[in-house]
């Protein structure tokens, strides 16, 4: 740390003009003016104490007493008075810590905890007045130019000591706390607080002109002197460029002109169960106290557990964010995406505390579209009628066809697999009268993983046989205009009662059902195997189903889709798979979107068995292993 820029006199003169009571505390004896420090210690003093102590003092500390011998800190809790050259000597660990902290070490322990077990016994104690805590210089744990870590260890917390890389570091971040202490005062008005609050209203426009880079310095420095709008601002960049995380915007949810886009982003949380401070009526409590009504804090909160919660800005963003969801809602989500990106710049803020348009983030369909990469994009595009250089678009993230589904993580269980009905030329909402059970609906938008795995299983459902096979699908529609239906957790084996549902697709249009059975065969099971159906009019074409070295086909197969042509022996079963999905994108046009299955919302809806009943002297077994969790 370098020194040479800092002047120990302009820094103390300033806190000490400054200084006023935090609010609501009275003056010391009615003074109108509180000594902070005292006059500075001479070279005979500071060299006393350091033979006294038998070591020379580290530079920023000994600068500091050389102008000022001792100062009033006054933290909230905590440390309130710093001793002179005269009062300050060795810890000596009267509390035993070391012991404590030696004992948390483990086999393997970092430098830092190495350094923190051993600084209770060499550590130089500052402090003379405190609410027992203390401030303690560590000679051990040192830097290049010769300062000492400064330790602060507030003993009724029980917490760790708090560290500060020197004297100075640790000066200045006092001085910030002492302005954000009393920012609630309304004569607390100096030059630092009319510079920190200039930064901010700089910051704001920067964001706005996409250089949030500039911006989130200059944020974080007013936060830390506790200035107004800071935190608010700051918060909507930390919350764009990590989405996955919750983020704190205060009073600004109850202002008419936020609230359409705060409020539904705070109710995001409780809206998915996480909300573990005393449920929905503690979370109503906070909006309440915040100013907003409970009625319409309820109706969010419903609007987003069910899914039907909207992000409906006005104007020319508004309508860019209408296409971008009937795009995202059938799967095309980086199509959603370019309509999103092409139309930030007209995103309009209604008010000088939005910087970003983080409404976003709480809708079920488009919200998830909104990686960290695509955060910082936003953020990085101009906005709101300012101007500046627009960011390099992002490439899209789906791959084209089907070779993806070939990856670990397509399915998100290893040795899963998955099948797919398309139907080439429709509406997708016409899958369920295709190929849904009786009364099959699509449902609102959700996780498609998730509702397959939480859907009920045949013996929990009254009038469906225990021979049958229905699954949980996502619909949607591919760029080369097929519509699809996907089931892509499948965790059934493609047994000999197989009934392809090609047939009852192709009614409207040409129909292909592809399903892989990728799991782990163990000793006497049969292999994994992979089937093709194509039908058109109700009719199948052609199909096959390959299981290990046996192939069963019919009809008259394409050569580009010949199993004996692609099936190569010696192959591995990814090169085989891979190779056969390959040759559908290519031959039939056939792909999935992977974003929208994998991380995205897709409507979902229950088909009808791919298993045929069991014909007389065909025997069947089902079983189902259900899991209790037990909380202790």
């Amino acid at each position: 740390m370098s020194d040479e820029s800092f002047n120990w006199h302009r820094f103390l003169e300033r806190w000490q003009e400054e200084w006023v009571p935090r609010a609501g505390v009275d003056e010391d004896g009615g003074q109108s003016v509180v000594p902070l420090g005292r006059p500075g210690a001479d070279e005979a003093a500071i060299a006393a104490a350091e033979e006294r102590l038998g070591r020379r003092l580290p530079p920023s500390y000994r600068e500091f007493l050389a102008v000022s011998d001792g100062w009033h800190v006054e933290q909230t809790a905590g440390v309130y008075q710093l001793g002179g050259a005269a009062d300050i000597d060795w810890f000596r660990d009267p509390h035993d810590l070391t012991p404590l902290y030696e004992e948390n070490l483990g086999d393997n322990p970092s430098e830092e905890d190495v350094l923190l077990a051993g600084m209770w016994q060499r550590a130089l104690q500052l402090e003379t007045d405190s609410d027992l805590s203390y401030a303690l210089l560590d000679p051990g744990d040192s830097d290049q130019d010769g300062e000492w870590a400064l330790y602060v260890y507030k003993g009724w917390s029980g917490e760790f000591p708090d560290r500060y890389p020197s004297f100075r570091a640790y000066m200045e971040a006092m001085y910030r706390g002492f302005h954000a202490n009393r920012v609630d005062r309304p004569d607390f008005v100096n030059a630092t607080t009319r510079a920190q609050d200039a930064q901010v209203e700089e910051a704001r426009l920067l964001a706005l002109r996409g250089r949030y880079e500039e911006a989130l310095p200059l944020l974080e420095e007013a936060l830390s002197f506790g200035r107004p709008r800071s935190a608010v601002l700051l918060n909507q960049l930390r919350h764009l460029l990590a989405p996955g995380n919750t983020r704190d915007y205060g009073t600004l949810v109850a202002d008419p002109r936020y609230l359409p886009e705060i409020l539904p982003v705070q109710a995001m949380t409780p809206a998915r169960g996480e909300w573990r401070l005393g449920g929905d009526d503690h979370w109503l409590g906070v909006m309440a106290a915040r100013g907003v009504a409970r009625k319409t804090a309820e109706a969010v909160l419903s609007a987003l557990r069910d899914g039907t919660h909207h992000y409906e800005p006005p104007g020319p963003w508004g309508r860019a964010v209408a296409e971008a969801r009937e795009s995202a809602r059938w799967g095309a989500t980086d199509a959603a995406w370019r309509a999103l990106r092409d139309a930030l710049p007209l995103w309009e803020a209604p008010g000088p505390l939005l910087i970003a348009p983080i409404g976003l983030l709480a809708d079920p369909v488009l919200g998830p579209l909104i990686t960290p990469e695509r955060g910082r994009e936003i953020l990085a595009t101009p906005r709101s009628g300012e101007r500046g250089p627009a960011p390099e678009p992002l490439p899209d993230l789906d791959p084209p066809g089907l070779a993806w589904l070939t990856e670990p993580a397509a399915t998100r269980r290893p040795h899963t697999g998955y099948r797919c009905v398309w139907v080439q030329g429709i509406d997708p909402a016409r899958l369920p009268a295709l190929i849904g059970e009786e009364g099959a609906e699509l449902s609102r938008p959700m996780d498609a993983y998730r509702a397959s795995w939480r859907a009920p299983r045949p013996h929990e459902r009254e009038g469906v046989e225990l021979w049958e096979d229905r699954a949980v699908v996502a619909v949607g529609r591919t760029a080369e205009a097929w519509a699809f239906a996907v089931d892509g957790h499948c965790g059934q084996h493609l047994n000999n009662r197989f009934r392809s549902l090609a047939p009852d697709a192709s009614s409207s249009g040409r129909a292909v059902e592809v399903w892989r059975d990728r799991r782990r065969s163990t000793p006497g099971d049969r292999p994994a195997a992979f089937h093709l159906s194509v039908a058109e009019q109700g009719e199948e074409l052609y199909g096959f189903t390959v299981r290990g070295t046996e192939t069963q086909r019919s009809g008259a197969i394409p050569e580009a889709l010949d199993p004996a042509r692609l099936f190569r022996p010696g192959d591995t079963e990814v090169d085989r798979e891979r190779r056969m999905l390959e040759a559908l994108h290519t031959e039939l046009g056939l792909s999935l979107p992977r974003f929208a299955l994998t991380q995205g919302r897709l409507r979902t809806f229950t088909t009808r068995s791919w298993t045929r009943a069991p014909r007389a002297g065909e025997g069947f077994a089902y079983a189902y292993l259900g899991f209790v969790r037990h909380r202790g």
